[in-house]
């Protein structure tokens, strides 16, 4: 796996749900050194040499050159994602601020591509931490990510709900790749490769069992009972694991939309380990 014969490989993963059935195994690898952070921060961490591989949103793909994909795993979707959305007050067309996850960049940026090519606005975006009921007390509406989206409850909140993953889908008949493994050129041998390839079959094949103890863990850090059954359904039924064809050409896609905004300088194709 590593590197070196005794070096131990650094992996930064997002610490989200949907990425825990392609770590399966792995905090108990000798070969491994394993933490999680945010997507942003994966992204800084990879940029910043303190990791080797990184589980980083596609959009930081286009902000180093160097970078390889380890192929066959990504976190993606195709229609509803879940926990990808924007939350608003008011009619889309009438959406003038929205409050931006700063622990997101890839949906900050799909969220731009759709309302320039799908919406027709040009909204301002105003970073703000994930917490729904404050950015959407301030603002008219919310971009927010991961478990915060998926398991809060907007209808209480009085707000209408546009998953974007569901969006893009819509727009172009496309998946939508949200993260995926990336690293400098080097930093992993087709044994490592292999091993994060393993660890996304593992980790697919017990999803149940990683919903349930991740809806029970996470109910305990947020002080409040999570739905295990709407964890089990997100893994199986909204997030997909897949990094072929379709999923490189909607990256293509994304990338090429994000420089036309001027989000990139460059659409460079992925490249692989």
């Amino acid at each position: 796996m590593s590197r070196a014969a005794d070096m131990r490989v650094r992996i930064g993963a997002v610490d989200y749900l949907n990425v825990r059935p392609l770590v399966a195994g792995l905090d108990q690898d000798p070969r491994v050194e394993l933490r999680f952070d945010p997507p942003s921060r994966c992204a800084l961490l990879l940029h910043e040499g303190q990791i080797d591989i990184g589980m980083i949103p596609t959009i930081a793909y286009q902000h180093r050159e160097g970078y390889r994909v380890v192929p066959g795993a990504a976190i993606a979707s195709e229609g509803p994602v879940a926990s990808v959305a924007l939350y608003t007050r008011v009619p889309i067309d009438r959406i003038q601020r929205v409050a931006a996850d700063t622990s997101s960049n890839t949906s900050v940026a799909l969220l731009k591509v759709l309302c320039a090519e799908r919406y027709g606005i040009a909204p301002e975006f105003v970073p703000f931490a994930p917490d729904l009921a404050a950015m959407t007390a301030v603002e008219e509406a919310a971009l927010l990510i991961g478990d915060p989206a998926l398991f809060t409850d907007h209808a209480a909140l009085g707000l209408e709900k546009v998953d974007l993953g569901d969006e893009w889908t819509a727009m172009t008949d496309l998946p939508f790749v949200w993260a995926f493994w990336a690293g400098r050129e080097g930093a992993l041998e087709p044994a490592g490769v292999e091993r994060l390839q393993q660890a996304r079959r593992d980790g697919e094949a017990i999803s149940d069992q990683i919903a349930d103890a991740y809806a029970s863990a996470y109910g305990r850090r947020i002080g409040q009972p999570v739905d295990a059954g709407l964890a089990r359904r997100y893994l199986k039924d909204n997030i997909k694991y897949d990094l072929g064809a379709r999923e490189l050409e909607a990256v293509r896609r994304f990338h090429e939309s994000a420089r036309r905004l001027d989000l990139v300088g460059r659409a460079d194709p992925v490249r692989f380990f």
